[in-house]
């Protein structure tokens, strides 16, 4: 693959790809802050349990 074709696939997707509408977003965005909250009350968690063992 040379740089011409690399160039050709990225305008590709460019015309293909669209702007995400507001409710999409929204739903991404909703679901993304759901993750980090999760992420972050696991770590909660495991910390807690190191504290109480004593580690």
């Amino acid at each position: 693959m040379d740089l011409r074709d690399l160039f050709r696939r990225c305008i590709r997707i460019f015309y293909i790809s669209r702007k995400p509408t507001g409710e999409e977003f929204n739903k991404v965005a909703k679901v993304t802050a759901l993750g980090m909250v999760l992420i972050g009350l696991i770590g909660i968690i495991i910390s807690f349990l190191f504290g109480m063992i004593g580690g």
